[in-house]
Order: C-alpha cells, then structure tokens, then sequence
C-alpha cells in the first residue's frame, strides 16, 4: 500500500436521530443529506487511481462507497474489524444515554454486552495493519467516525486517540501513506 484515503461515511439515518448504532443488521442507511455527501466525495476521489475499496459491514459504510465510487469497476472487501465500536445494551439509546454511560469510566471498561474503547481500537489496529500490508498501491476505505478519529491523532503523534480531532466530519477523505499508516497503527497500539 502507498496511499489510503480514510473516510467516514455519509451521515446516517441514526445520526440525524441521535441514536448510538453498533450492530450493522440495525443500520438503516443514509440520510437524505448522507446520499448527497457521499455523492460529493465522488468528486474528491475522481482524479485518484484507486485499486480497491474496503468497508466496514454497515450499510452507511457501504452505500458511502457506491456513490463516492461510481461507476469505477474497483475491487471491494468487507472488514468486520472496522465495524463501528460494540456497544451493547446500549444498541438504539440517545447519544445522551452513550455519554452519560461512558462519564467518569476508563477506556477499558466494557459498555454493558459489548466491547470496550480499548477493544475497539486493538479492532481498527489490526484491520488497518492488513490495509498496510495488502499489495494494492491505492486504498479507498470507509468506516465510522472513531476509527478515523484514532488513525489520524495518532499518525500525527498525539498522546490520546480522542484529540485533538475529535469530531470527523461526514465523507471527508484524510490522506495516509504508507508511512502515515504505521504511525497509526503504531499508535494505537501504543495507546491501548
């Protein structure tokens, strides 16, 4: 790999309804204005050979990537490790009900019936080891906003996976190299 363009997916159904996702069978896809970002990612992607697409498994990921990719007959692989984070009991509450949970607990701490933040990022560390080591010189991947927030704070060598970006925005691509890539996975992995 010699380039990754990293993207979140358009916003979602459940994004415009504050609703916390992380079971791909209870995604209901974008929304109206997801459909027009992702649509407009079309046009930063059209100038970039691509060589193969990844996504997560939810349908928000994977209808980001057929309308940001067109008719472009590229490869495309579905990676479970860059599923949105696990969050179990609290599958369908408010964004209010996620952060008050998570206030005043550790990263480690499992939500209740699913997985940590630490977890999750081991996830995302190992998906995106594989994207660095695929034989694919240019790599479109989308996937959710905590993995992107992570790969980018730490290639760029910061000492927290959550700042200082923190809010990624909507079908937004960040470039990596190969060695960008490394940092990130190295970081994370550092930062578990």
């Amino acid at each position: 790999m010699q380039l990754l363009l990293l993207a979140r997916h358009g916003q979602s159904r459940l994004n415009v309804r504050g609703i916390v996702n992380g079971d791909p069978a209870r995604d209901p896809g974008l929304s109206e204005l997801g459909v027009a970002q992702a649509s407009g990612l079309a046009y930063q992607l059209a100038a970039i050979a691509l060589d193969l697409c990844v996504t997560s498994r939810f349908p928000r990921a994977q209808e980001t990537a057929r309308l940001a990719l067109g008719d472009r007959d590229i490869p495309q692989v579905v990676d479970e490790d860059l599923d949105d984070v696990r969050v179990g009991e609290l599958e369908g509450k408010t964004l209010a009900d996620y952060r008050a949970w998570k206030r005043g607990r550790t990263r480690a701490e499992r939500f209740p019936g699913g997985e940590s933040l630490d977890e999750a990022a081991r996830r995302y560390a190992a998906a995106f080891e594989r994207l660095f080591d695929r034989p694919e010189a240019a790599i479109f991947c989308v996937c959710h906003e905590i993995p992107v927030r992570y790969a980018v704070n730490a290639a760029g060598g910061s000492a927290q996976l959550d700042r200082p970006l923190h809010d990624v925005p909507n079908a937004e691509p960040y470039v990596f190299d190969a060695a960008g890539l490394r940092r990130a996975v190295d970081g994370i992995r550092a930062l578990d």
